[in-house]
């Protein structure tokens, strides 16, 4: 078997496989990407609370 035939058969194959995917539209691509910044974010502050607090607790320790 040619090297060239099994290549251009798997890249046929490839092509073939891209066209059956079913791709979001770009409303559900902006919601969803809008749901992770707004996740992304909820989470940054919450980690940054617990860290401060966190903080706080730990110097309050050591001060006594």
């Amino acid at each position: 078997m040619n090297e060239k035939t099994g290549s251009g058969s798997w890249w046929k194959s490839v092509k073939a496989q891209f066209h059956r995917i079913i791709w979001p539209s770009k409303e559900d691509t902006a919601r969803q990407s809008a749901v992770v910044l707004v996740v992304s974010v909820i989470l940054g502050l919450v980690i940054a609370i617990l860290d401060n607090v966190l903080i706080q607790i730990i110097d309050w320790i050591i001060s006594i």
